[in-house]
């Protein structure tokens, strides 16, 4: 999605959404529930996908069901507007050639299988993109479906990368949607 949402087009939430269906219809709701209010981001303050959304608003000093609905819709949308769809991606890349491509998953992931030209990013290539990169050139982040990419975009925005863009669906949605040449995996957890 590269247009920002409005409230018509946002999956609609409550009250009695389970916080496994919230987490589905808003990938990046965690964050935004831990930014402001310390939920779900450790084992003390964590919830269970069976929860309701007021259910953990209540437990966590009651925090109005109506405010945290409002703060993760806003957050969803800040999320969909520093993202790039593949084909977006693709197109964009055919037109400048001055698109960086940045990896921010595992070395293993990305000596397996990566976007054509994109870079690893190591704390020695994060310097050289500091005091060497173009600050206003497209700089295209990924990962492998889109999650983790979002917060390494909003650090590279937050150090005045203006046109850092978070692939949406990470390399796993451009397998499919723009270069099937590139061969999916899951990352199986131990």
């Amino acid at each position: 999605m590269t247009d920002t949402a409005t409230a018509e087009t946002l999956p609609p939430l409550s009250g009695d959404t389970t916080m496994g269906e919230l987490l589905r219809l808003y990938p990046g709701a965690q964050r935004a529930l831990f930014a402001k209010y310390h939920i779900g981001g450790c084992r003390s303050c964590g919830f269970q996908p069976t929860e309701t959304l007021a259910q953990v608003c209540e437990r966590n000093e009651n925090i109005p069901v109506a405010e945290a609905v409002e703060h993760i819709q806003e957050s969803h949308q800040a999320d969909t507007s520093i993202q790039i769809s593949p084909a977006d991606f693709a197109k964009l890349r055919s037109e400048r050639s001055d698109v960086k491509v940045l990896d921010v998953r595992t070395r293993e992931e990305h000596e397996a299988v990566a976007i054509p030209g994109a870079e690893l990013v190591t704390q020695e290539l994060v310097q050289e993109v500091f005091t060497s990169w173009d600050k206003n050139a497209p700089l295209i982040i990924y990962d492998h479906t889109g999650d983790r990419a979002l917060d390494a975009t909003a650090y590279f925005l937050g150090h005045g990368f203006a046109e850092a863009k978070c692939l949406t669906g990470g390399i796993d949605a451009y397998s499919v949607e723009v270069d099937p040449s590139l061969p999916r995996y899951r990352v199986e957890i131990e």
